[in-house]
């Protein structure tokens, strides 16, 4: 198939980049490599996927390079850009398209809150127009756990009710839910949306707590505990979220259509919610080294808890997460000494 992977420079958008190309996808690309976090991160990340940082520097103009693969280009472009956008999905005619792309971030929601209307909002509106003007079959697009709120039922369950977020941040996702329903139901198309639970990893962003712990105590800095640790998260590792996102994405949707079924929601974890301190020992195991915690209390916006059903997201695609907290931690803390040569 030919996919659009927005993100594709972000955490999770280059994992699902790298397994579609490697399947044999024709896949592209597209980022705006804004400086949220380090862009020195992001370039990297593309230069993994073949792509250098000379020729992604350029807005509007797709990178091939000699180094990437055949069936892989990439484009820096805003989501927001109601002319470049629609231009690109009339000449690329693409088959599904994966939205990984968004302003992240509950916290940085509380300094920013413009940059969460225009991407999460703005651009999620002209994606959606873009992809039913063109033909797009499937729309595969990420929401959040943090749609839940202050949900103090456990599991969370896909037929809770989150229409009380607690962050600006939540409320774009689930505006972004919303405006999927409507679009499905109005123009055909269908659309899944996929509630990603804490996903951590190699090559993770660096504003997410397991990035900031290793490198805070990598460098005899204190660790920020926040709530005074008692907080817990359903933790689940990269590789297994992307082998569910391709299961998403490689979906025949012709018996969606048949049903008139083509809005879904899915949550999408580790089915397991694991407290805080035992995540940071299992970072000071891997490290060999231990963390000098700053006890605080709980930030705006975050909540005490998460926990993902996925029931149906097993019953439905056969999803199975596997991988351990300590072997995730492991690889991040592999990836993380040899990226920054320590």
């Amino acid at each position: 198939m030919k996919i659009l992977v927005t993100g594709a420079a972000g955490f999770i958008g280059f994992h699902l980049a790298r397994r579609l190309i490697e399947l044999g996808h024709n896949v592209i690309g597209l980022d705006n490599i804004n400086d949220y976090y380090d862009v020195e991160l992001k370039y990297a990340r593309l230069e993994q996927l073949g792509i250098s940082r000379k020729s992604a520097e350029n807005f509007l103009l797709p990178a091939q390079s000699s180094t990437a693969p055949n069936n892989f280009s990439f484009v820096r472009m805003h989501l927001e850009d109601r002319e470049s956008l629609p231009l690109l999905f009339n000449k690329e005619k693409f088959d599904v398209v994966c939205n990984l792309a968004a302003q992240a971030g509950v916290r940085y929601s509380l300094e920013n809150p413009t940059a969460y209307i225009d991407s999460n909002i703005v651009g999620f509106l002209n994606l959606l127009e873009c992809c039913r003007n063109t033909g797009v079959a499937h729309l595969v697009y990420a929401s959040s756990s943090s749609v839940y709120g202050s949900n103090k039922e456990v599991p969370f369950s896909i037929q809770d009710n989150v229409d009380r977020p607690i962050s600006l941040y939540a409320a774009t996702k689930k505006s972004n839910e919303l405006m999927a329903h409507t679009y499905s139901h109005l123009y055909g198309f269908a659309t899944t949306g996929l509630r990603f639970f804490t996903v951590y990893g190699p090559w993770g962003r660096p504003d997410m707590a397991l990035f900031l712990f290793t490198d805070a105590i990598v460098k005899n800095q204190p660790i920020k505990v926040f709530n005074y640790g008692k907080m817990e998260r359903d933790f689940t590792y990269v590789d297994d979220i992307i082998t569910g996102v391709v299961k998403v994405t490689e979906e025949d949707i012709s018996g969606r259509k048949a049903e008139n079924n083509s809005y879904k929601l899915y949550n999408i974890g580790n089915n397991k919610s694991v407290n805080l301190l035992d995540f940071i020992r299992e970072i000071e195991h891997s490290l060999k080294k231990e963390a000098i915690k700053e006890m605080m209390p709980i930030q705006p916006g975050d909540v005490e808890k998460t926990w993902a059903n996925v029931d149906d997201l097993v019953t439905d695609y056969g999803y199975q997460p596997t991988t351990q907290i300590k072997d995730g931690v492991k690889a991040f803390v592999s990836w993380y000494r040899d990226f920054y040569n320590i």
